[in-house]
């Protein structure tokens, strides 16, 4: 048990690493960019549309998400086993009832989205329910409250955000390019051939980091569920099948992918080298599923 919460202390520790890494790397390169154009508006532009983007993300990113997605809600007298279930875990989890919406798909499959406790939404599609026994819903519900106990859908609607910022910036850069140069007798040429560099593989690296943090946080909910519901069996039982499942979710995006338990897309099946490692959503399944069995519950 001790392994698990040294596990769990540094995969928050390795988080927050790459959130610092990320906000570095925009502030980085608004300076670049600005200095290299001699156009300080381009950092001002960056800063006040990433306030507005994070104040409305913030607001509303439930309800963007469940758009993109067209999931529907589901009250107690529609499904009441489902919200039994949900009851029983929030009560276990010490948080109140979330929202809950069901996707109409054959793929099983779910996600949690809202910016805090109190405003919260799961979405379970229709496949899940129907193709997992009680043991294992109950497992994927617990890993998704995990993700709103451990604010993990606040945290991934502001990583979309900075990620759409690096890509903004680095596609102003491109579009003005050397429009503005020709003004601007002091600007380096080494700077200028940096500049190029960085709007080229700042979104790539940007996209990486968003990646990464998706991958860790997966880990933990995987993690906090399993101590959630004190069978990681379920949870485990309930990832091979989603793994094996051959339906493709059709709603699905990359803006939304890696807010799934299990990615929508199918991304192949073990094997996986470190450099494909890098472009997943999730952490390959197969990882997920013995760290899950490895686990031993505390003691009563």
């Amino acid at each position: 048990m001790a392994n698990l919460y040294s596990q769990a202390e540094s995969n928050v520790r390795r988080t927050w690493f790459l959130i610092t890494l990320f906000l570095l790397l925009v502030i980085a390169l608004g300076w670049l960019f600005s200095h290299i154009l001699n156009n300080q508006a381009i950092l001002y532009v960056a800063v006040v549309f990433s306030i507005v983007t994070s104040i409305s993300s913030y607001w509303f990113s439930d309800k963007f998400v469940l758009t993109m997605t067209s999931a529907y809600p589901v009250k107690k007298e529609d499904d009441p086993q489902l919200y039994r279930l949900v009851e029983n875990l929030c009560i276990t989890a010490g948080l109140p009832l979330p929202r809950i919406y069901v996707l109409e798909e054959e793929q099983p499959n779910a996600f949690a989205t809202g910016r805090d406790e109190k405003h919260a939404v799961i979405v379970v599609t229709r496949g899940l329910m129907e193709k997992l026994q009680r043991v294992e819903l109950e497992g994927v519900i617990a890993h998704e409250l995990s993700h709103i106990k451990n604010r993990d859908t606040l945290l991934q609607t502001a990583i979309v955000v900075l990620v759409g910022i690096v890509a903004i910036l680095s596609n102003m850069f491109l579009r003005i390019g050397f429009r503005r140069r020709g003004n601007n007798r002091d600007s380096s040429p080494v700077l200028a051939i940096l500049g190029i560099v960085a709007a080229i593989l700042a979104p790539l690296s940007a996209n990486l980091i968003k990646l990464a943090l998706s991958r860790q946080r997966e880990f933990l909910a995987d993690a906090s569920g399993a101590l959630l519901t004190r069978y990681p069996e379920g949870l485990a039982s309930a990832l091979e099948k989603i793994a094996s499942d051959e339906h493709e979710l059709s709603k699905a995006s990359p803006a939304t992918a890696h807010l799934f338990i299990a990615s929508p897309f199918k991304e192949g099946e073990g094997g996986y080298s470190w450099a494909a490692k890098l472009f997943m959503t999730h952490p390959p399944m197969e990882e997920r599923v013995k760290a899950l069995l490895g686990m031993r519950m505390p003691e009563e």
